[in-house]
């Protein structure tokens, strides 16, 4: 490949083409070219940023959440289709919006504040030592796919939104007459009769013919198509038992034990009380009274401050280093004097001390044998990618590339974009990676080397694509034939119950109409919205029709059978007053937290206008490999869902 450039390099097309790139330079200016092409911002909010980087971990990380909560695949087509890109760019750009008013605004967290969360996060500690580990923060935080910088930037927004928010909830009630209204409407009664037309009532329709069938394909195309599907070979690289069998000798061990020997020991680790004090007086007095015997708690309670407790712990645990200094040098059960901190004054009492421990080599051989073996393991996986990529590069097939590297290729059966059989199973080992990966490529394509799992890559072929298409009319008669004889069904029952329905509004009574298909009325009394659901004999359909009609009106709605209902609401009566009272006080925090909701996203909002934020939805679509929206498109707003499971809204 490298030749073949070289060679382009030196032909007349390349001198043109670099010739005219030259020219834009000096036309444009480079500054302007590079801006205008290369801008990576998705979302700009104030002065905040969300890069092609950003944005797509974000969306990765929505993806990841929704196809737990689906059970199956979700691609960027699939999440396109639902309108979500919009809406998560929407969430994102509102959230960095009000995050820089609020720093603007002062609203920001101290060292401490961050300190102590970061305290509560175990996976930052390494097991063994119990130390707060930077290396082992950061390792934990690539799996995924943030850096230390871009964590704490989270965290610290997060904080500071914790905050905003105590500060508009704290005291905060909804007016009576909120909860009141609400209650009035919950309890008010209605009384309603009805009764039900049934396929009892109608004429059967005939069976349809084939035209009729087709049709109705036709007419529900997008629910019969059958997606299209992919042949698939597939090509893994990960460890095999066998590459684990390898000998560690004794040097190998002591090597590595010595270059781990830091992060293996277990530190002396002690539990103290910190008291923080506003001055070197208040610090002296605070020693004196723990000295004393008192109880630290009761000792900061009194003072209105809050005791910091760190339980078994260790030096680098401890936020301040000068109270940290101190602390390791009292004896269990001591109490310091005071202690001028990097944040401010404390007093702290030892309660008990650990001893550090120091392993020898034998206490940890099983777990560095293991270590050994799995980069033994690793390295032989990278020298088989290697050798697959020299290959392939060189101009190898998949399958050719693969039996150099002595690596098996697997041909999956047909699979659609969600990673089902035609059958509708799912295939076991297929990630979205994989099918993302599948479903960009061209008919015969093949992907480059890509990474899987950690220690793991694939490359994948795609050997054969079968373009989505209805189906064979006698494959589907029986479903079809089903589908249309109740659709049929329903059209009769809506018609006689509207023809029923015009017979009382112009003026018989429920028992007159009824009494011409021999129908019972039947009467459902006191309801209300706050105990609706508990009324089973009627559908959804008639309670929310029911609610919203006027006195005397008639109308129809689908039945809990399958029948149409012809109802008239007969009668609207306020609710019980007690009730109505009970229900005042007790909705009253609803209505309060629905308060706090409606200026939580007006604070938003505003925000969103202060700082006058931006979103580029065509670079976040790039991103994720799907083609720009034009205006026409932009106008019309998203289309509708078509994928197969409901995919949740996004949350950032």
């Amino acid at each position: 490949m490298l030749t073949a450039f070289r060679a382009f390099a030196k032909s007349w097309v390349a001198a043109l083409l670099i010739g005219l790139l030259i020219i834009s330079f000096a036309v444009f200016g480079m500054s302007d070219i590079l801006q205008g092409q290369f801008s990576t911002t998705v979302v700009k909010a104030g002065g905040r940023t969300i890069d092609d980087t950003e944005f797509r971990r974000r969306y990765d990380e929505w993806r990841q959440q929704t196809e737990q909560q689906v059970g199956q695949p979700i691609t960027p087509q699939m999440a396109d289709e639902n309108g979500i890109i919009p809406r998560l760019l929407e969430q994102i750009a509102t959230r960095e919006a009000l995050a820089a008013l609020l720093h603007k605004m002062g609203i920001r967290p101290g060292d401490s504040l961050v300190a102590d969360q970061l305290r509560e996060i175990p996976a930052f500690f390494d097991p063994i030592s119990g130390r707060f580990d930077s290396n082992l923060m950061a390792q934990r935080l690539s799996q995924a796919d943030l850096t230390p910088d871009g964590f704490l930037a989270q965290l610290e927004d997060e904080i500071a939104q914790q905050h905003f928010a105590s500060g508009l909830v704290s005291g905060l009630r909804a007016p009576r007459a909120y909860s009141a209204l609400e209650a009035m409407v919950d309890r008010e009664q209605r009384d309603l009769g009805y009764f039900q037309v049934g396929v009892n009532n109608v004429e059967a329709p005939e069976l349809p013919n084939d035209e009729q069938l087709q049709a109705f394909m036709q007419e529900n195309a997008d629910q019969l198509t059958q997606p299209e599907y992919r042949v698939l070979s597939l090509v893994r690289f990960a460890p095999r038992p066998q590459d684990l069998e390898v000998e560690v000798t004794d040097a190998q061990l002591q090597e590595r034990f010595e270059f781990r020997r830091d992060t293996l020991s277990q530190p002396e680790t002690r539990t103290l009380v910190q008291i923080p004090a506003k001055d070197q007086a208040a610090a002296t007095r605070i020693a004196q009274r723990l000295r004393e015997g008192e109880d630290p708690t009761a000792v900061a309670r009194d003072l209105g401050v809050d005791p910091i407790v760190y339980e078994g712990r260790p030096r680098t645990a401890i936020a301040d280093r000068k109270v940290a200094e101190a602390a390791f040098a009292l004896a269990a059960g001591d109490v310091s004097g005071p202690i001028e901190g990097d944040l401010g004054f404390a007093v702290v009492k030892v309660t008990s001390v650990t001893p550090g421990r120091q392993p020898t080599l034998e206490d940890v051989r099983p777990m560095l044998e293991a270590e050994i073996r799995e980069d033994a393991a690793a390295e032989k996986v990278y020298e088989r990618t290697q050798a697959y990529e020299e290959a392939h590069i060189g101009g190898a097939s998949l399958a050719e590339a693969a039996k150099v590297a002595e690596a098996t290729v697997v041909t999956l059966p047909a699979i659609s974009e969600q990673g089902r059989t035609q059958e509708g199973q799912p295939v076991e080992g297929l990630t979205p990676k994989v099918l993302e990966t599948a479903f960009a490529l061209d008919d015969g394509g093949e992907s480059d080397l890509a990474e899987l799992a950690e220690g793991q890559y694939f490359a994948v072929k795609v050997e054969r694509v079968i373009p989505a298409a209805l189906p064979p009319l006698d494959e589907v008669r029986p479903m079809l034939v089903r589908a249309w004889m109740q659709r049929e069904m329903v059209r009769r029952l809506e018609a006689k119950a509207d023809e029923l329905a015009e017979l009382v509004r112009g003026g018989q009574t429920l028992e007159a109409a009824a009494g011409t298909i021999g129908a019972r009325v039947t009467r459902a009394t006191s309801l209300s919205r706050a105990t609706a659901q508990q009324t089973e004999q009627l559908s959804q359909d008639m309670l929310v029709k029911a609610f919203s009609a006027e006195p005397d009106e008639v109308f129809t709605a689908r039945a809990v059978e399958f029948a149409v209902a012809v109802a008239k609401l007969e009668a609207i009566r306020p609710g019980d007053t007690a009730e109505i009272a009970a229900a005042v006080e007790d909705g009253r925090g609803q209505a309060s937290m629905a308060l706090f909701r409606d200026l939580a996203e007006a604070a938003s909002l505003a925000a969103r206008e202060k700082v006058r934020a931006r979103i580029d939805e065509n670079r976040a679509r790039a991103v994720l490999g799907l083609q720009p929206r034009n205006d026409e498109a932009d106008a019309a707003g998203a289309p509708e869902a078509k994928a197969p499971a409901k995919a949740p809204e996004p949350k950032t």
